[in-house]
């Protein structure tokens, strides 16, 4: 096989000839996944949105906004390595996902903030329900379940270090200054029949 083959795919299978090993691989061969949350208006809940493949968290806002919020208006958007994010177990029926978190005993360090997030209907996408204090991503479980929970089902909670978040800051916010209504996607507002009477007007 060619060792100067311009196909990934083939760059990325082990040495042929040396059973046992395998190549390190070059940066940037495969980009980690980034998990994506987006507000649509001041004041709403941030809910997650889908993924991004990205060498790095300032990449994937980048091509988080280009993917998600180029088609609807969005107030902000935040991204947050997937490996960062901690997820309970997923429930069936009537069976809320807090209930299945298991105790632990209290944990020593310095508390940190953590953003939890709420899957209230399946098919549908996790929900921003509030920030927790807590040592580690466990307790933060925990600490979501003695104030978050509520009287509605959940089926799965994520939690994720605040400080992992990548939000947009300040400086970011006129990405987000754009059309409210994007007219001329619209065929009708070309107004071309106005248009066709006008010049049959003047063609008499």
């Amino acid at each position: 096989m060619n060792g100067n083959s311009l196909d990934p795919r083939v760059n990325r299978l082990p040495k042929i000839g040396v059973p046992g090993q395998v190549a390190a691989k070059a940066p940037l061969d495969q980009f980690g996944t980034f998990e994506v949350f987006v507000q649509p208006k001041e004041g709403k809940p941030f809910q997650h949105e889908g993924a991004v493949h990205a060498p790095n968290i300032e990449m994937a806002y980048v091509l988080a906004k280009e993917t998600f919020t180029r088609r609807f208006v969005c107030s902000s958007l935040y991204v947050a390595d997937t490996r960062n994010v901690y997820v309970s177990p997923m429930t069936e029926n009537t069976t809320n996902a807090y209930d299945l978190i298991a105790e632990i005993p209290q944990q020593s360090g310095e508390k940190v903030t953590f953003e939890i997030y709420h899957l209230l209907r399946r098919g549908k996408q996790h929900i921003h329900a509030g920030t927790v204090s807590a040592v580690g991503p466990q307790e933060a479980m925990l600490a979501a379940k003695a104030q978050l929970r509520g009287d509605k089902a959940i089926y799965n909670v994520w939690a994720i270090r605040t400080s992992d978040i990548r939000f947009t800051s300040p400086e970011d916010k006129d990405l987000w200054v754009t059309l409210p209504e994007k007219k001329f996607r619209d065929a009708s507002d070309y107004k071309g029949g106005d248009k066709l009477k006008e010049f049959l007007e003047r063609a008499k």
